[in-house]
Protein backbone atom coordinates (compact mmCIF):
# COMPACT_ATOMS: atom_id res chain seq x y z
CA UNK A 1 0.00 0.00 0.00
CA UNK A 2 0.87 3.43 -1.00
CA UNK A 3 0.29 6.96 0.58
CA UNK A 4 0.71 9.90 -1.62
CA UNK A 5 1.13 14.02 -1.36
CA UNK A 6 1.47 15.78 -4.40
CA UNK A 7 4.00 13.90 -6.24
CA UNK A 8 5.51 12.88 -3.29
CA UNK A 9 5.15 8.97 -1.69
CA UNK A 10 5.06 9.52 1.85
CA UNK A 11 4.67 5.82 3.38
CA UNK A 12 4.62 2.63 1.56
CA UNK A 13 4.20 -0.74 3.63
CA UNK A 14 3.16 -3.95 2.32
CA UNK A 15 -0.67 -4.96 3.00
CA UNK A 16 -0.39 -7.28 5.47
CA UNK A 17 1.34 -4.42 8.09
CA UNK A 18 -1.16 -2.27 7.60
CA UNK A 19 -3.46 -1.57 10.50
CA UNK A 20 -7.10 -0.30 9.95
CA UNK A 21 -9.15 1.38 12.32
CA UNK A 22 -12.11 3.14 11.79
CA UNK A 23 -12.00 3.17 8.05
CA UNK A 24 -8.33 4.98 8.75
CA UNK A 25 -5.32 2.61 7.37
CA UNK A 26 -2.53 2.95 9.79
CA UNK A 27 1.57 2.58 8.06
CA UNK A 28 3.96 1.46 9.95
CA UNK A 29 6.56 3.87 11.91
CA UNK A 30 9.55 2.88 9.86
CA UNK A 31 7.78 2.92 6.43
CA UNK A 32 7.16 7.29 6.14
CA UNK A 33 9.31 9.39 4.81
CA UNK A 34 10.00 11.27 7.95
CA UNK A 35 11.65 14.30 5.67
CA UNK A 36 8.28 15.15 5.02
CA UNK A 37 6.50 14.93 8.61
CA UNK A 38 6.86 18.36 10.87
CA UNK A 39 5.06 17.71 14.57
CA UNK A 40 2.35 19.51 14.56
CA UNK A 41 0.85 21.24 18.06
CA UNK A 42 -2.51 20.77 17.41
CA UNK A 43 -3.96 19.13 20.79
CA UNK A 44 -6.35 15.58 20.16
CA UNK A 45 -6.87 12.84 22.74
CA UNK A 46 -9.04 10.47 21.38
CA UNK A 47 -11.68 8.93 24.01
CA UNK A 48 -10.92 5.20 23.22
CA UNK A 49 -6.98 5.50 22.16
CA UNK A 50 -5.57 8.14 24.26
CA UNK A 51 -2.60 11.26 22.82
CA UNK A 52 -2.71 12.17 19.32
CA UNK A 53 0.55 13.43 17.29
CA UNK A 54 -0.93 15.44 14.43
CA UNK A 55 2.14 15.58 11.55
CA UNK A 56 2.18 18.51 8.98
CA UNK A 57 3.47 17.51 5.52
CA UNK A 58 5.82 19.73 4.22
CA UNK A 59 8.08 19.60 1.20
CA UNK A 60 10.76 22.88 -0.15
CA UNK A 61 11.72 23.29 -3.17
CA UNK A 62 13.88 26.30 -4.18
CA UNK A 63 11.68 29.50 -2.27
CA UNK A 64 8.57 27.00 -2.75
CA UNK A 65 7.02 25.26 0.54
CA UNK A 66 3.94 23.17 0.18
CA UNK A 67 2.70 22.12 3.08
CA UNK A 68 -0.79 20.42 4.58
CA UNK A 69 -1.26 21.23 8.26
CA UNK A 70 -2.50 18.49 10.45
CA UNK A 71 -2.67 15.86 7.04
CA UNK A 72 -1.30 12.56 9.29
CA UNK A 73 -1.54 11.29 12.33
CA UNK A 74 -0.57 9.07 14.90
CA UNK A 75 -0.74 7.54 18.51
CA UNK A 76 2.63 7.50 20.13
CA UNK A 77 1.60 5.66 22.77
CA UNK A 78 -1.85 4.49 22.84
CA UNK A 79 -4.21 3.04 25.54
CA UNK A 80 -3.78 -0.42 26.41
CA UNK A 81 -7.04 -0.66 25.93
CA UNK A 82 -7.17 0.37 22.82
CA UNK A 83 -4.13 -1.98 21.35
CA UNK A 84 -6.78 -5.00 22.82
CA UNK A 85 -9.80 -3.50 20.92
CA UNK A 86 -7.74 -3.07 17.92
CA UNK A 87 -5.90 -6.50 18.35
CA UNK A 88 -2.85 -5.49 17.31
CA UNK A 89 -0.15 -2.61 18.65
CA UNK A 90 -0.54 0.78 16.97
CA UNK A 91 2.22 2.60 18.50
CA UNK A 92 3.83 5.31 16.34
CA UNK A 93 1.36 4.06 13.27
CA UNK A 94 0.21 7.02 11.05
CA UNK A 95 -2.93 7.34 9.40
CA UNK A 96 -3.73 9.98 6.87
CA UNK A 97 -5.96 12.80 6.33
CA UNK A 98 -8.19 14.00 2.47
CA UNK A 99 -4.69 15.16 1.41
CA UNK A 100 -3.07 12.20 1.10
CA UNK A 101 -4.46 9.32 -1.74
CA UNK A 102 -3.97 6.03 -0.39
CA UNK A 103 -3.36 3.30 -2.98
CA UNK A 104 -3.58 -0.36 -3.26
Amino acid sequence: MRALWRDHVVAESPDERIIEIEGNRYFPPETIDRSLFHASPTPYTCPWKGECQYWTLRHSQGDTQDEAVDAAWSYPTPQHSAIERVGADFSGYVAFGAEVTVLP
